[in-house]
């Protein structure tokens, strides 16, 4: 591939990589912060506000890291770190009987259990061609 086809690629797979996070944050939680909150309390999770406004910040920081590709990697262990959180609390299928809803939440299970894995990928090897993170490492490399 040529490498301007493997900065765009790149470039648009971590762009659709963090649409769900960042339209999470911005199209739900922020718009619905005081219903959502509640929900949590309702779950049982401890100090739903504090930690509404932790996640929203986790995303959408998060977000912006992996979409840039700026410090990234730490971008993608914040979303992780609410994937796991999240997946949890939410998406608990084994809490759930058959006919209350236990292979939706299974199948939610195991897609975001799918996007934990492209966070660890994004850890792993970081943001790719196409990002700022890139970009720094080639200018220190030339220096």
């Amino acid at each position: 591939m040529p490498p301007a086809a493997k900065i765009a690629v790149n470039i648009l797979g971590r762009a659709c990589l963090i649409a769900i996070f960042l339209s999470s944050a911005l199209a739900n939680k922020i718009p619905n912060f005081s219903s959502v909150a509640k929900m949590m309390g309702d779950k049982g999770i401890p100090a739903p506000q504090f930690l509404l406004a932790g996640a929203i910040l986790f995303l959408i920081v998060g977000s912006l890291a992996i979409l840039v590709g700026y410090k990234a990697r730490i971008g993608a262990a914040l979303l992780l770190v609410f994937l796991i959180l999240a997946t949890y609390w939410f998406h608990d299928f084994w809490n759930y009987a058959a006919d209350e809803g236990r292979r939706e939440q299974q199948i939610s299970f195991m897609k975001n259990l799918g996007l934990a894995g492209a966070m660890l990928m994004i850890i792993a090897a970081g943001s790719g061609p196409g990002s700022l993170d890139k970009q720094i490492e080639k200018e220190r490399q030339s220096n």
